[in-house]
């Protein structure tokens, strides 16, 4: 290449960095709607989680500071489960909902594609630093083309398999299972993901000058 060779971060690193953004936009969340829908009912807990998310995002508007990706994909996914859950109230719609919402981003996961900005590139840029010479390579363009696609169909399987088991168990049967199938299939995805960014680096430091 004609410029210097880029590592991949230690996963430590990597960790230390994603660790508090998935916590603070994916767990949070998760955790304010649960502790306010047993506090104060499906309204209340809907409340608390749109305003914990939009409550983040406004702060680091108002601070200047850059909005994860990770942020962004809750706050539309946060959305979609409160006018759902708004508009129905029932139990099977309520646990539906994660799942439509994971839908609806994994539609904005092929139309970024589509459009020539797949979004995976702006959630790695979340966590990992990479030069603009990395970036505008035709193999990590390339590279973040497919992986946008393959976290589509990622996104597109959990919710087919969760909607499935929702549908033909019972609730305590549904989240047991469905937590044991989204976590291998998106460990599987991620090791995978990781895997192919490592080597699609190596082949642009093979490459000739």
């Amino acid at each position: 290449m004609n410029h210097p060779q880029f590592a991949l971060p230690r996963l430590t690193a990597l960790l230390r960095t994603a660790v508090p953004r998935l916590l603070e936009g994916v767990v949070a969340p998760l955790v304010v709607f649960y502790t306010a829908f047993a506090l104060l009912g499906l309204d209340g807990g809907l409340i608390a989680a749109v305003t914990w998310v939009y409550f983040g995002v406004a702060y680091r508007l108002v601070r200047r500071r850059p909005v994860p990706g990770t942020m962004v994909l809750a706050a539309i996914a946060i959305t979609v489960r409160a006018l759902l859950g708004w508009w129905s109230g029932d139990a099977v719609v309520y646990f539906i909902q994660p799942e439509l919402g994971t839908i609806c981003i994994a539609i904005a996961f092929l139309a970024s594609v589509r459009l020539n900005k797949p979004l995976v590139q702006r959630l790695t840029l979340d966590y990992i630093h990479l030069p603009q010479f990395v970036l505008k390579h035709a193999r990590m363009r390339q590279f973040f083309a497919r992986i946008t696609l393959l976290w589509a169909f990622v996104l597109l399987c959990n919710s087919a398999v969760s909607i499935w088991l929702l549908l033909h168990n019972n609730v305590s049967t549904y989240l047991l299972v469905r937590t044991s199938a989204v976590a291998l299939i998106t460990g599987v995805a991620f090791a995978g993901s990781i895997w192919a960014f490592r080597r699609v680096l190596n082949r642009m430091h093979a490459e000739p000058a």
